[in-house]
């Protein structure tokens, strides 16, 4: 049985993403464990936005407490593991800490796996690729990451 450990967020349920599921699958006995880092809102693509100079005095009031990172981040999971479940996907997942090479950590010490998969966003807005979190996650866990480019989230 291969063990893949799969780390998104904005991209979770991307075609992409899905489809290289289902290639692994395809392989072989498989099952999968999903970590959606908890992404503060402020990160969030659809809420990119500048942020506000402080006032005098006073430091900018950005949106989103870290309950709602995580509540976001459990809604795209439960959908991503219903979605891999009805199509007979062996999957669980976890909110994970925000730093997704954190979130992966805390995963990674708590199974085994033969390979890390990591979906992004495409370059022009991925935070996770101006991070080069593939190379890094790869560097740090001596395991093979694939990456997925998801097109259109």
């Amino acid at each position: 049985m291969h063990r893949y450990l799969v780390v998104a967020n904005q991209s979770l349920d991307s075609d992409e993403l899905m489809g290289l599921v289902r290639e692994r699958v395809a392989a072989g006995p498989a099952e999968f464990r999903l970590v959606v880092p908890a992404t503060p809102v402020k990160d969030l693509v659809s809420n990119a936005m500048p942020v506000p100079m402080p006032v005098m005095g006073g430091s900018p009031t950005l949106p989103g407490p870290p309950k709602e990172a995580r509540r976001l981040a459990q809604a795209k999971l439960d959908s991503a593991l219903a979605k891999l479940t009805a199509a007979g996907v062996r999957a669980d997942g976890v909110v994970g800490d925000p730093d997704p090479l954190r979130a992966v950590g805390d995963a990674v010490a708590a199974g085994e796996f033969d390979e890390i998969i990591v979906s992004t966003l495409p370059a022009r807005v991925s935070r996770w690729l101006h991070q080069d979190l593939p190379g890094r996650l790869e560097h740090e866990f001596h395991l093979p990451v694939t990456h997925v480019l998801a097109r259109d989230v």
